[in-house]
């Protein structure tokens, strides 16, 4: 039967193309996009959270991946720092606004006095110096990449106004615009507030038995472990999983469209090879595993082309553009079973229509 399923796709070379680039579409569709979906939620997660200290000490609500506001006082930095184990704190105001340029439709703004920032965290100046004046930004080097920035010049910030950029820093940390923290408190109208204090520890302490500590003497706040936020990013964004599923179904969809087109036009054209093979003694279930065999097939190329196209694109698209992909098992596994899949449900239709021809009337006819 292989051979007959490997002659029949032969036969028609341009035709089984078509049907197997359909079904690499298909598996684009899903390989690339849910790739590209989970790299960029992934890389936007950690250098959100870029940090070394252990413990986020702010308010229910008042922090999330994709919205923020100033909820938090910052006298409550000096009443952390009197808890036993606890090194150091740093106030942040991390404010968000809609931006048309952003890759996820949001611009993030970080105010946070620098130094302490800095040493806590292990970020450099690079370039510049640290912003001082309520006029003034630092930004890391992949912002100054985007914008086609240089220092002094300006960043139009908060609806219109301007602020010079006077330094870059790296490694990427949380936003990547970042102002002192006085500067900030003035621009959202939120003196002695911030959003999160960073909480370093000293060397040794648990961080379960501090947080746990931080939550018995100042209770009613959230308490956050800086390495859990890093867990089930996509969760944190709104929409990401529905996308997802939309693009499973396009998937599926273009797999099982493709190849049912295909092959129901070649059953039509092929009734006489069939009629012969029916007045051989061929039966109806031989028929239709033929035609499920081709199918397979089909499936199978399809699979391995959509593979290769996605992976080698991937490559292409992060190199060039910085735009970051992260495959899973589950998804290429979930893409495999859409092409295969879709591809046998798509020849059910044919194979039933060519295991019922009659032999006899259309060896009559041709």
């Amino acid at each position: 039967m292989l051979e007959l399923v490997l002659a029949n796709l032969r036969t028609r070379p341009f035709r089984t193309l078509i049907s197997i680039i359909g079904v690499a579409l298909g598996v684009i569709l899903v390989t690339l996009f849910t790739g590209l979906a989970r790299g960029m939620t992934e890389d936007m997660a950690h250098r959100a959270f870029n940090l070394k200290a252990e413990i986020i000490f702010t308010r229910a609500g008042a922090m999330e991946l994709t919205s923020s506001n100033a909820a938090v006082s910052t006298t409550y930095a000096d009443r952390l720092l009197e808890i036993e184990g606890v090194k150091s704190t740093v106030p942040v105001i991390r404010y968000m606004t809609p931006d048309a340029k952003g890759r996820w439709g949001i611009r993030q703004i970080d105010g946070v006095e620098w130094q302490p920032f800095a040493e806590m965290n292990g970020i450099n100046t690079v370039q510049g110096r640290a912003p001082v004046a309520n006029d003034e930004v630092i930004v890391d080097e992949r912002q100054m990449l985007d914008d086609n920035l240089k220092l002094n010049d300006s960043i139009e910030l908060f609806g219109g106004k301007h602020y010079k950029v006077v330094g870059v820093f790296a490694p990427p940390s949380g936003a990547r615009i970042k102002m002192s923290l006085a500067a900030m408190q003035d621009a959202v109208e939120a003196p002695n507030k911030c959003t999160y204090i960073l909480v370093k520890l000293e060397d040794g302490v648990k961080i379960e038995e501090a947080a746990a500590r931080i939550n018995a003497q100042l209770p009613g706040n959230k308490i956050n472990l800086t390495g859990d936020l890093l867990i089930d990013a996509q969760e944190r964004i709104p929409g990401l999983n529905t996308f997802l599923r939309v693009l499973v179904a396009l998937g599926a969809f273009v797999s099982t469209i493709f190849v049912l087109l295909s092959l129901y036009t070649t059953i039509t054209e092929r009734r006489k090879e069939i009629g012969i093979l029916k007045s051989l003694g061929a039966s109806k279930s031989f028929i239709i595993k033929v035609i499920e065999g081709e199918a397979l097939m089909v499936g199978i190329l399809g699979v391995i082309l959509g593979f290769l196209v996605s992976f080698a694109a991937s490559y292409i698209i992060q190199k060039n553009f910085d735009l970051q992909f992260e495959f899973s098992k589950g998804w290429i596994l979930i893409a495999l079973l859409i092409a295969i899949g879709g591809s046998l449900f798509g020849a059910l239709y044919p194979a039933w229509r060519a295991s019922d021809i009659d032999p006899v009337l259309v060896l009559t006819n041709e």
